[in-house]
């Protein structure tokens, strides 16, 4: 069974706790706590990467359903980059779309969804910031992040736990390095040296190759914009070496 036959299936709602797990129980009608409760590994109920790839995958539906609204108004472009961001089959397609929109209809907050995807990742702020990533790709869909994303996808980012450095940088890198200062895309200072720039390029490079998230089992759309990321982080790169010739 796909990852999409299993969450719009409800199959997956037993492998969770917390609001995740609530919000696929509810989807799909269920209420076996018991059925839960023998397959949950931990205070989130998510014990391996199967379970974890539905994690994600869910935790970018809920919050992007919920960032799409954050400026009062979900565009058609929105709607079409959420679809591009997860390469939906045609015959689950209407299946998802009861997924997006219960998740913007939800009267509940972000906050639940975001504190339970960063207990999941703790120990792979790569993951997190890739789903940052995937958000912002939703957020720029209409061709604009208008102040009420951007101040959501700060928060968003500061119960991922990043520091104000790292969100400087993933939001220069969304931004683009023809738009933005390339130095904030590295996370660098003006007066660094060289050899500090390419130790931080080097580093940037390694975090955020598509490899790593192959190997981590996660979704192959989040792996494709991992490449247009890496494509920013190394476009910066040779705008600062041409800025120092």
């Amino acid at each position: 069974m796909s990852i999409w036959g299993k969450i719009v299936g409800g199959a997956a709602g037993f492998a969770f706790g917390g609001p995740i797990g609530a919000f696929l129980g509810a989807l799909a009608g269920h209420a076996v706590d018991r059925m839960r409760a023998e397959n949950e590994g931990g205070p989130d109920g998510l014990k391996d990467d199967g379970t974890k790839q539905i994690a994600f995958t869910i935790g970018v539906i809920v919050l992007g359903a919920k960032m799409a609204k954050a400026d009062g108004v979900v565009t058609k472009d929105e709607v079409a980059a959420f679809k591009q961001v997860f390469r939906i089959p045609p015959e689950e397609m209407k299946n998802v779309g009861r997924l997006f929109d219960r998740a913007r209809q939800d009267a509940g907050g972000f906050e639940p969804y975001a504190e339970q995807l960063s207990r999941t990742f703790r120990d792979n702020p790569a993951v997190l910031e890739e789903l940052l990533n995937g958000l912002f790709h939703i957020a720029k869909a209409d061709g604009t992040v208008s102040p009420e994303e951007i101040q959501y996808l700060r928060s968003v980012a500061e119960i991922f736990g990043f520091s104000e450095q790292q969100w400087d940088r993933v939001n220069a890198s969304n931004v683009g390095a023809d738009q933005s200062d390339p130095f904030r895309i590295l996370g660098v200072q003006r007066n660094d040296s060289d050899a500090e720039i390419k130790s931080a390029h080097r580093r940037l490079v390694l975090e955020n190759h598509p490899d790593r998230l192959v190997a981590q089992g996660m979704p192959q759309e989040f792996v494709d914009l991992a490449n247009e990321k890496l494509a920013a982080i190394n476009a910066a790169y040779d705008q600062i070496k041409q800025l120092r010739k």
